[in-house]
């Protein structure tokens, strides 16, 4: 996730100040579905950000047919023109998304009528050598701009794909940036290395593809048409411009040609996310680059991904290894989502959206049938950067504030619920896909109602089961500010 401009001198203050560390955020695996415990294919992400107080919204763009000559614009000066239909979507749009003070919308992650999903980005660092053979354009491809400009006018993953790569030719990109993208067939893995060179694979659908904010992509084969795209002439370029000291076209590097690599703040959680996802692979931490892909030690679920999402280094070599201070789980995550796109259910219920909101002490995964949402419950509609108690974030973000002032007493406390509500959902979810199934087949618009509200009341559900924590953390932290007294004091007071 890139940098973001918010409204207030004081955050403009921090932002010059943490001007390094906010740019190079995000954490992110994406699952084959030979590799998933459901046949899914599965894309996931933290959102990070550099301040912990950034509110997200949910918002749903019908299905519309275009003015005649519309451009899609954005406010960075990228502009293309409009398909003739322009496709259901949703999106998470940063709480100032719409308005003029934002630099766009920022929509993260969203997923469209024909279970396109997409999460963008992870930012990634563009190297000087690539910078001055290939500069990024200001008006080009950025973050802000990639779900809203995708969604609405691709039907699969690889279509997406070529749209981006096209938009990269004709007007450029304006960041390096990890872009994912998947169907219920497969998933795609897009990095942007420079203002018009980018490269995208297929992640084998017996494999995962770990993502921290280092460029990835190596010892891919840019002949395999059926796996790999990239922009047109790359080896070439890359000689050219002597980016690489040998250019394999077979086993080819563009992370080294592009990025940077052997970065701690990157190889530590590639290290990491490995080593619990193929604990029985024996990798040495902070190698140069880890293998793009990996075979799981035994097929991933909804709640492995969550826990490679919110890992700190604890307990493994790195927890004392100098430098090593930027696990995945980290306080500024202001949301993270999961897309599970299953080919087994009506086109409406395909996709499920796990969605959290907050640091991964306070936030829990809800289900959604984001398809088939007719319409956004109101804490996804509300909030700021300032607090208020009637956003789903900052019920959740609240929680883990609270809990961070004493996590010896309340970190358990905040595990046990966060377990309870998320295995709740986990068991919950098979039994209502094969009565949303059914259902489906002898009345399309009453299951997709039930799906519906199913989904909303999930929220409700979850955001008020948050509330009710925090009143009970407020209570007890209040409790103990309490005057200890001695047991004649505490007599005389009670007589008085």
């Amino acid at each position: 996730m890139q940098g973001k401009l918010p409204l207030s001198l004081l955050s403009a203050a921090l932002l010059a100040g943490f001007a390094v560390s906010y740019s190079q955020a995000c954490t992110s695996v994406v699952v084959g579905k030979n590799a998933s415990a459901d046949g899914a294919v599965i894309i996931s992400r933290n959102e990070d950000y550099f301040i912990n107080n950034w509110n997200k919204r949910l918002v749903i763009h019908p299905r519309r047919d275009a003015d005649k000559g519309e451009m899609i614009t954005f406010k960075n000066g990228l502009k293309v023109a409009a398909p003739a239909t322009l496709f259901r979507y949703t999106g998470l749009m940063d709480w100032n998304g719409d308005t003029t003070a934002a630099d766009g919308p920022y929509e993260e992650r969203g997923v469209n009528e024909y279970n396109l999903a997409i999460s963008a980005t992870n930012s990634v660092d563009v190297n000087d050598a690539a910078k001055k053979a290939d500069p990024l354009v200001d008006a080009g491809l950025i973050e802000a701009d990639i779900p809203s400009l995708v969604l609405p006018q691709a039907k699969t993953a690889r279509e997406a794909v070529a749209l981006l790569g096209r938009v990269i030719k004709d007007q450029g990109a304006g960041e390096g940036n990890g872009i994912i993208l998947a169907d219920p067939d497969e998933a795609w893995y897009m990095e942007v290395g420079s203002g018009h060179q980018w490269i995208a694979v297929k992640v084998p659908q017996n494999k995962y593809l770990f993502v921290a904010n280092g460029m990835r992509i190596h010892d891919v084969n840019l002949s395999d048409s059926a796996n790999v795209m990239s922009s047109a002439g790359l080896a070439d370029f890359v000689r050219q411009n002597k980016l690489l000291d040998q250019v394999d076209e077979h086993h080819f590097n563009f992370a080294k040609a592009f990025g940077v690599t052997a970065d701690t703040y990157n190889v530590d959680r590639e290290w990491m996310g490995q080593h619990m996802l193929s604990p029985s692979v024996q990798q040495k931490v902070r190698q140069d680059q880890y293998p793009l892909f990996m075979t799981p030690d035994s097929k991933i679920t909804i709640k492995d991904i969550a826990s490679v999402l919110r890992a700190d280094f604890h307990g493994t070599e790195l927890e004392n290894m100098k430098g090593a201070d930027r696990p995945m789980g980290v306080d500024r995550t202001i949301e993270t989502h999961i897309f599970e796109l299953r080919t087994g259910m009506p086109q409406a219920l395909q996709t499920l959206t796990w969605q959290s909101f907050g640091s991964r002490t306070g936030a829990v995964l809800v289900p959604m049938y984001e398809n088939a949402m007719r319409e956004v419950p109101a804490v996804l509609r509300s909030g700021t950067d300032t607090y208020e108690s009637q956003s789903a974030f900052w019920a959740f973000r609240m929680n883990g504030t609270l809990a961070q002032t004493n996590m010896t007493k309340y970190g358990p406390v905040m595990a046990q619920w966060q377990n309870r509500i998320e295995g709740d959902f986990q068991a919950e979810v098979p039994a209502i896909d094969r009565m949303l199934n059914k259902l489906y087949q002898q009345n399309p618009d009453t299951a997709l109602s039930f799906a519906n509200q199913w989904s909303n009341g999930n929220m409700l559900w979850a955001v008020q089961s948050a509330r009710d924590v925090n009143a009970s953390l407020i209570t007890d932290m209040t409790k103990s500010t309490e005057k200890k007294y001695t047991p004649a004091e505490l007599e005389k007071i009670k007589s008085l």
